[in-house]
């Protein structure tokens, strides 16, 4: 029998990745899925779900519901990705990820079944997901899309809510060129008679939601519509929110971005209570409060250090850089951003709107995708951003710290590749 490590590398190595091949690693279709959850006896039937989309937000919002509705009493199984430092971050239940012990079973238990249909790693990840759910008899799982939504694997459960967080454009290539077909991709987890908040609209996006959930009779509610936050304002690092219906909240993410997340999940809590869910206000509270401690999710404006100050986001596409930057605007402090990219965004896009005034540590992160980092270091001169190139996101990290003095700032990201090397670096060398 394989160990966990083996097991990993045979899913990494075995399976088309995305993170490493890209689209090659793209199966449109549910074919695959339906044959796992068939050979699993359908797992997901076994408990209730919460299905999350969108282009940006959906990690910060599927893992805040899942730790409000850990603090209700609930077992709850969280699913994302991707995972920084440990593929098993992917699936967890009420924070705890899964078992080594599940992940090398599983493999090995399905291999014959699985290997003939060359499922993609996210194809048989979603599947593992599920199955261990069941197994975990979990009362309810948030659910969060891997790309997409209409033939995204995960988009076989009938969930109680579906939640788009909101359109932009990112995976063109699959999803489309405008705005209009992404929002139709995303819009295919609406599901009949089933209720569905959209977090952001643009005027290209709000039609479409409409008419497919007028076609599903599904209701539909606009979080940007019924205004949760009333005022907000920032303390000690952390966010605090007055709420229409929730009290006073503090949230643990302190990103800008979270404001527009905030109101999505909360207008989610209220349409959840709706349909049956038993959610006080101080499980609210705890969720909002306490989301890191209960789900362990990282690297959303994550402050890791604090002389210098390193803060590390995932931020990756063009909407998700336009945050992070505006943030980076309200840092009064010297800058170092330690930088990298993968080779399907808009590379252009992104580095026209990096501060310029910054010292740049271009890298390039351990994923066959990643941008090499001299040619990056070359497309950032064409836009004034200027610094040095090294081989390794590590390196870069090591000529930071070098260079900021106690009270400057240094900012790690670009990709959720580059942060997730930095955290796994940092987490070997505490162990």
């Amino acid at each position: 029998m394989m160990t966990y490590e083996e097991t990993v590398d045979y899913l990494f190595n075995a399976t088309p990745l995305f993170q490493n091949v890209g689209s090659g690693a793209y199966k449109e279709g549910l074919q695959n899925t339906l044959l796992l959850d068939e050979h699993l006896n359908h797992p997901h039937t076994k408990f209730r779900t919460i299905h999350v989309a969108g282009t940006n937000g959906k990690g910060s919002c599927s893992h805040t519901l899942a730790a409000i509705l850990q603090s209700t009493g609930l077992k709850v199984g969280l699913f994302t990705s991707p995972h920084l430092v440990d593929f098993r971050e992917r699936i967890r239940v009420n924070g705890k990820m899964v078992s080594e012990k599940f992940v090398v079973d599983f493999v090995e238990n399905h291999k014959p079944f699985f290997e003939p249909l060359y499922p993609s790693f996210f194809e048989l990840t979603t599947a593992m997901a599920f199955a261990y759910f069941a197994e975990q008899e979990v009362d309810v799982a948030v659910v969060e899309v891997g790309l997409g939504g209409r033939l995204d694997c995960t988009n076989i459960i009938a969930p109680e809510i579906c939640v788009i967080t909101n359109i932009s454009f990112d995976h063109t290539a699959f999803l489309g060129n405008t705005l209009e077909q992404i929002a139709k991709e995303k819009a295919g987890i609406i599901k009949a008679n089933t209720p569905v908040v959209i977090g952001e609209t643009l005027p290209q996006t709000r039609p479409i939601f409409e008419q497919t959930a007028k076609s599903l009779k599904a209701p539909i509610y606009f979080a940007e519509n019924e205004k949760e936050i009333v005022s907000y304002d920032f303390n000690n690092g952390k966010i605090q929110y007055n709420t229409k219906n929730y009290n006073q909240l503090t949230s643990s993410l302190s990103g800008l971005y979270q404001i527009k997340n905030t109101n999505t999940i909360l207008c989610t809590i209220t349409h959840l209570r709706e349909i049956g869910f038993l959610i006080p206000a101080d499980a609210v509270e705890t969720g909002f409060s306490k989301v890191c401690e209960l789900t362990g999710f990282m690297g959303r404006w994550q402050t890791l250090q604090t002389s210098p100050c390193v803060i590390c986001d995932t931020g990756h596409n063009l909407a998700g850089i336009q945050n992070v930057v505006m943030q980076l605007k309200d840092v009064k402090k010297a800058l170092h951003i330690v930088f990298g990219m993968v080779n399907d965004k808009d590379i252009s896009g992104v580095l026209s709107l990096m501060p310029k005034d910054a010292t740049y540590y271009f890298c390039q992160a351990s994923v066959k995708r990643a941008l090499p980092h001299k040619e990056i270091k070359m497309l950032s001169s064409q836009y004034g951003l200027s610094g040095a190139s090294y081989p390794t996101v590590k390196e870069a990290y090591h000529a930071a710290l070098a260079s900021a003095k106690d009270t400057d700032c240094i900012f790690v990201g670009g990709s959720s590749f580059v942060v997730a090397d930095l955290l796994t670096y940092l987490t070997k060398r505490k162990s």
